[in-house]
């Protein structure tokens, strides 16, 4: 970032997890010089990170307590956020749930539980910033999709999760159209095996094994290499970049 973004917000969802993308996103940012507004359920996690980030580098940092799957929580939240730091300016949506389900086992409360806090907690949050970035004329949007969207599963989590995370493409696409004419651009991004406790707790040298076999590089992803796909999306160098979804998969998903 430039000189000139200095005092520029980027909000994080889901950044309270200890080995989650979302904490590396937040930290990263942090260092590029994003302030950095964090959202996420788990109350105590994002005061503790917020307190870290701002100990750690020369920004502020400020942590709002949500549940995306509920729109009136996300709306208060970044409205708290929002009062509490720079100009926002940019959005990470990391915020998610794994289900591991069987289609024939999934019943449909679990359906819901995936699909509102995958899909419509990306869209409530995206709405709520979106109505701020216009204000300012400008914005990054950058929300998580997944290699499981295009492959239609194929890894730890099965159906509802393939079917939000499709559909966070699809959002993506339909806002860079909308919201391009506001300076505004909406990215995705797509992992693949990253090594987080949304793959059903630390991976087994086992599991590890029979994921990298499937990959065209010899490991698992980390948490770092999707927040920095993350935060070169969320830069001013990225401009000219918008309604793409950017796998980070090490080679599993090739179009």
């Amino acid at each position: 970032m430039g000189d000139d973004q200095i005092e520029r917000s980027a909000i994080v969802t889901g950044a309270a997890s200890p080995r989650g993308i979302g904490r590396a996103t937040a930290l990263l940012l942090a260092k590029q010089g994003w302030s950095i507004g964090i959202l996420d359920i788990d109350e105590r996690g994002g005061q503790k990170l917020a307190e870290e980030i701002t100990s750690s580098y020369s920004v502020k940092s400020y942590a709002a307590v949500a549940d995306v799957a509920h729109e009136d929580q996300v709306r208060s939240a970044i409205d708290e956020l929002e009062a509490a730091l720079p100009p926002l300016a940019g959005l990470a949506n990391i915020a998610g749930v794994s289900s591991p389900i069987p289609y024939l086992e999934l019943t449909g409360e679990e359906w819901h539980r995936v699909i509102n806090i995958n899909l419509n907690g990306v869209h409530y949050v995206c709405r709520r910033v979106a109505e701020s970035m216009v204000r300012h004329g400008y914005g990054r949007i950058v929300s998580v999709s997944s290699i499981s969207a295009q492959r239609g599963g194929g890894t730890y989590s099965k159906t509802p999760y393939s079917v939000a995370k499709a559909g966070v493409i699809g959002l993506t696409r339909a806002l860079a159209r909308e919201l391009g004419p506001y300076g505004i651009t909406v990215n995705a991004v797509a992992p693949g095996p990253i090594d987080t406790d949304i793959m059903g707790g630390p991976l087994t040298p086992e599991r590890r094994a029979a994921m990298i076999d499937e990959l065209l590089v010899n490991r698992v992803g980390v948490p770092g290499d999707v927040a920095t796909a993350i935060a070169f999306l969320m830069s001013q160098d990225a401009g000219y970049i918008s309604g793409h979804t950017l796998n980070v998969d090490g080679g599993l998903y090739m179009h």
